[in-house]
């Protein structure tokens, strides 16, 4: 089936808040999850997809768009400075506080750990729909998240050591 404007008035209507999380998550500002989340229909209008695997289509767009602003970010970070994360208040509100220090500890992880996490336990997505989102198998998802979720405790305890540190 070729998607419509009909069928992605329907699919956003459904999912956007979700896959705005979701880039939320991957690329640490609002307004550029919700452009990552708006080129990803605006690439699916026209194209063949089976309606059973259009969410998945749309997340793994924006997985793709989000890996992209993020190279493009690493970039031009080499030419600005980067931004502190305790630097623009308004960022700061829209994240929940008692998540703050996980999202933190995230941002530490290797690319594709962060996206295996997210995926998983922010998108709430399986170890199957995050191997198509993400391109790797099954097995690496598991190993990944594995990984990850350990790397992510050692990147907590050590916030939690210099926060009490004097």
């Amino acid at each position: 089936m070729t998607l419509g404007r009909d069928d992605l008035a329907r699919l956003y209507d459904e999912h956007r808040l979700a896959l705005v999380r979701l880039a939320l998550l991957l690329v640490d500002d609002l307004p550029t999850a919700e452009d990552v989340v708006h080129d990803a229909f605006a690439r699916a209008l026209g194209r063949v997809v089976p309606p059973e695997a259009a969410a998945a289509y749309l997340r793994t767009a924006v997985v793709n768009g989000a890996r992209s602003t993020l190279r493009r970010r690493r970039t031009a970070r080499g030419y600005v400075a980067p931004r502190d994360l305790d630097s623009d208040p308004a960022d700061l509100a829209v994240l929940a506080e008692e998540h703050r220090e996980v999202l933190v500890a995230l941002r530490t992880l290797p690319r594709r750990q962060h996206e295996v996490l997210v995926l998983r336990y922010y998108g709430g997505l399986s170890e199957a729909e995050i191997a198509a989102a993400t391109g790797i198998s099954r097995g690496a998802v598991k190993s990944t998240a594995h990984r990850a979720l350990a790397a992510l405790e050692r990147a907590l305890m050590t916030q939690q050591t210099e926060e009490v540190a004097p």
